[in-house]
């Protein structure tokens, strides 16, 4: 199992390269950041720097989305930072949740992203695509490699993963979902012609490691977790606007917590102490995050594993970030890895 670290590009960015430099150098193989124009500092400028001083990182978007950046940029930019580094990203995308919605517009829909994978795919490995109505190739592109992963919940978004992405991420390490969706993705694969295993399986998720499993440790890291099922909910509120509350092609288990959320203010998107995220009870954040001691993390990375999930990224969002790192290069890398 690979491992991945997730991070909001807060400024500086100095102390994103230098999180990303530890957590190389405790065995993690991806660095991920969040995408958001608006909320955050340009992540592609800051992965230049990560990918300088690192040697073997893989890094990208967890997501970017089709609709703030022209696709022959997006292409142009992961095809130059693999001609500087040696081909060294990966481009994960998705609907665009906060990305779109902070600048008024609505997230992009599923055909547009499916468009896009090929449009950016084939221009960044040096192959022509059609733009629009218009044909173009990068010319300078030599040798180029872009996977393209997809993140998905949905039942038609699970289809599409599985028939045109080389990825799938979800995001939340709930075991029986992550069967549920990972089952749907492979499917589709199948179905489509492709080898399911093929597709690489990345689950992503908080994890907090603790000392000890006492209620007071417990506690503490549900409330620097809590978060990110508030992140979650706004999938799921768009899945429950789209297929109802009680639809058969959602399961209940991922629908249900949300029943008591009311709005969601994207100031606070992914931080802990979000104040629109107190809909979250403490059974989600167990079953959607990583938290307690070394060997409760083992134990859900290996049924994770089981289920075919490939790599497990941190969100890395909480009040131990260094500390989360080297809990996970000490005791659990060189275990699971």
């Amino acid at each position: 199992m690979d491992f991945g670290l997730v991070l909001q590009t807060d400024p500086p960015a100095s102390g994103v390269v230098e999180l990303m430099k530890r957590a190389e150098g405790q065995g993690f193989t991806y660095g991920w950041t969040f995408d958001s124009a608006v909320l955050w500092q340009e992540p592609f400028v800051i992965y230049s720097q990560i990918l300088a001083q690192t040697e073997r990182l893989v890094v990208g978007p967890m997501v970017t989305n089709p609709g703030t950046r022209t696709w022959e940029v997006t292409a142009s930019t992961f095809a130059t930072l693999n001609d500087m580094f040696g081909n060294r990203t990966v481009c994960g995308i998705g609907r665009g949740d906060s990305a779109m919605r902070v600048a008024g517009r609505k997230p992009n829909t599923l055909a547009r992203i499916v468009e896009a994978m090929h449009v950016i795919r084939d221009l960044a490995e040096g192959r022509e695509a059609d733009l629009g109505g218009t044909t173009i190739r990068i010319p300078w592109v030599k040798d180029g490699k872009l996977p393209v992963w997809m993140a998905a919940y949905g039942p038609k978004a699970l289809a599409l993963t599985g028939e045109k992405a080389d990825g799938f991420i979800l995001q939340l390490a709930d075991v029986y979902l992550t069967e549920w969706m990972v089952k749907a993705v492979r499917d589709a694969a199948e179905k489509a012609g492709r080898d399911p295993a093929s597709i690489t399986v990345c689950v992503a998720a908080p994890a907090y490691v603790t000392a000890d499993d006492s209620p007071e440790a417990l506690a503490h890291a549900r409330e620097q977790c809590r978060w990110f099922g508030g992140m979650v909910g706004n999938h799921v509120a768009d899945l429950v606007s789209r297929y109802g509350e009680h639809s058969d092609v959602v399961p209940e288990e991922l629908t249900e917590y949300i029943e008591q959320r009311h709005g969601y203010d994207y100031a606070h998107h992914g931080r802990s102490g979000n104040p629109d995220t107190a809909f979250v009870p403490d059974e989600i954040v167990d079953r959607f995050c990583l938290i307690g001691p070394v060997q409760a993390h083992l134990d859900k990375l290996s049924a994770l594993r089981d289920l075919g999930v490939d790599q497990f990224a941190i969100y890395n969002m909480h009040d131990a970030k260094e500390a989360t790192i080297d809990a996970y290069g000490e005791h659990v890398i060189p275990v699971m890895g």
